[in-house]
């Protein structure tokens, strides 16, 4: 078990760098090839989705926010 979540902490703090990097270089640079999608607007449309849902998304966005901090 402490393997299993060993990895997903390491698989976490890749994603925590990927992450703001893409986001950044999908601002600077619009058709980046390696990237694969357009993060910018997906980022946007998360923050919409959850803004339109009410309380639902607030909470949601605390367990997202709880699992990043750990």
């Amino acid at each position: 078990m402490d393997t299993v979540k060993s990895f997903l902490r390491s698989v976490m703090d890749v994603a925590m760098v990927v992450i703001p990097l893409s986001v950044v270089l999908g601002i600077i640079f619009p058709m980046v090839p390696f990237i694969g999608s357009d993060v910018v607007n997906n980022i946007a449309s998360l923050v919409r989705d959850l803004g339109s849902s009410g309380l639902i998304g607030i909470i949601t966005l605390g367990i997202l926010w709880a699992l990043f901090r750990r």
